[in-house]
């Protein structure tokens, strides 16, 4: 198969330092790359795990809380009672099990 160039950009400082190690490995950083390259080709993922952290700060019971009455409000069944809000609960659940079969 034939050869073909490819240019990758990278820190200066980080090349030397990645020039250096692929020396002590007895290989060119262009052998380190080709390397590189086959493994993800032949495993079809990064050999290596990539993430990042949450954006979001898990949020508090209280937080939720008020998040949850802003919808009902929204949704026009804040002002439910505890006797409706069961009846919806065990509505939904007995629709749930009409589809199980049970």
């Amino acid at each position: 198969m034939g050869q073909v160039s490819m240019t990758v950009r990278v820190d200066s400082n980080q090349k030397i330092l990645f020039d250096r190690l692929c020396s002590e490995f007895g290989m060119s950083a262009n052998t380190a790359m080709n390397i590189f390259v086959n493994a993800v080709v032949r495993t079809r993922r990064i050999p290596f795990e990539i993430s990042a952290p949450l954006e979001e700060k898990p949020v508090d019971g209280l937080t939720a809380f008020y998040a949850l009455r802003t919808e009902a409000q929204r949704n026009g069944v804040a002002d439910m009672t505890l006797d409706e809000i069961n009846e919806e609960i065990r509505l939904a659940r007995s629709e749930r099990d009409k589809r199980k079969g049970l």
